[in-house]
């Protein structure tokens, strides 16, 4: 009996004629294989040749009327039979991967855009959408999203790296100061920006220990940062808004996350012909030719809340 032994170091470059030995093996015709592998049986039987040459041993016994296995051809479909299989598999796996939702998704995202745009409908998208397991981290700072493994990310316009894919979600959003009523009947009512300076502010730094979010006015046609005082600094927009709303200063926020607190009249707008444009929170996400399908179900649920 002819032995196969192992393939040997070249042996990538044997995978074609595998395949094509394989599916003569399994059809035992070099006329169906070719039609089975698009190409002539001229071809097939080429590379049968060339492939038997290279092993140093004859794998098919082949008549006019027939085409059968040696001993030899035999072994080596047994082999690799099991192989290809977990080729096939694993080729599978990455193709169902781009066509079928289904995997781990990635986010990161600034607390106020979390709140105000993924947090309402991501109950309904994890129903539509139960073999995706989403991940969301929520900081305030411009993360890496490439760097740190994340498949997209939602902040705001301006902060988005260029070479991303970017997608505006819903309306600008604007930046306003609020006050509790209570705070304002014993404090007084600032009527120019400049004013909050006398006024104990709650301040919020974008991240621990790292500066402070601007206090930015629109005046004279022109963005103006007023330098803001108060001893109470918190590192997320939520606690500065419980804070106002409960007398503790004055507030700059995002007018949308506040909604709630301003329609229950906890909390009272000022300033307002003052406020800055608005600008959109941004979904974003690498460019790629072929967009994984966890993710364009994600971008295209999203996109419907929006549109």
């Amino acid at each position: 009996m002819t032995m196969i032994t192992a393939a040997p170091a070249f042996a990538p470059s044997l995978l074609p004629a595998l395949s094509v030995f394989v599916m003569v093996a399994r059809t035992l015709s070099f006329t169906r294989a070719g039609a089975e592998l698009s190409v002539s049986a001229t071809a097939v039987s080429k590379t049968i040749k060339q492939l038997e040459a290279t092993l140093g041993a004859r794998l098919l016994n082949r008549t006019t009327r027939s085409v059968s296995l040696t001993d030899a051809g035999a072994q080596l479909l047994s082999a690799l039979g099991p192989a290809l299989a977990s080729v096939e598999g694993a080729i599978e796996l990455v193709r169902s991967s781009y066509d079928q939702p289904s995997g781990e998704l990635r986010i990161n995202t600034s607390h106020v855009a979390f709140v105000t745009m993924v947090e309402p409908y991501l109950a309904e998208f994890l129903a539509h959408y139960p073999d995706i397991n989403v991940e969301i981290s929520v900081d305030n700072e411009l993360t890496d999203i490439v760097g740190n493994g994340f498949d997209l990310g939602i902040r705001l316009g301006h902060t988005v790296q260029r070479d991303m894919v970017g997608i505006p979600l819903g309306v600008p959003q604007h930046r306003v100061v609020v006050a509790s009523p209570g705070y304002l009947l014993k404090c007084g009512v600032p009527q120019t920006p400049q004013e909050l300076v006398s006024h104990r502010c709650i301040r919020q730094r974008l991240h621990p220990r790292g500066q402070f979010y601007e206090w930015v006015f629109r005046m004279g046609g022109r963005n103006v940062q007023i330098n803001v005082a108060g001893n109470l600094i918190f590192d997320e927009m939520r606690a500065v808004v419980s804070a106002a709303c409960n007398g503790v200063g004055v507030a700059y926020v995002f007018k949308q996350f506040a909604q709630a607190q301003i329609a229950e009249e906890a909390l009272q707008v000022i300033l307002e012909s003052y406020s800055p444009p608005g600008e959109p929170f941004f979904l974003y996400y690498p460019h790629r030719t072929q967009m994984p399908a966890k993710l364009r179900v994600f971008v295209d649920f999203l996109k419907s809340k929006y549109r």
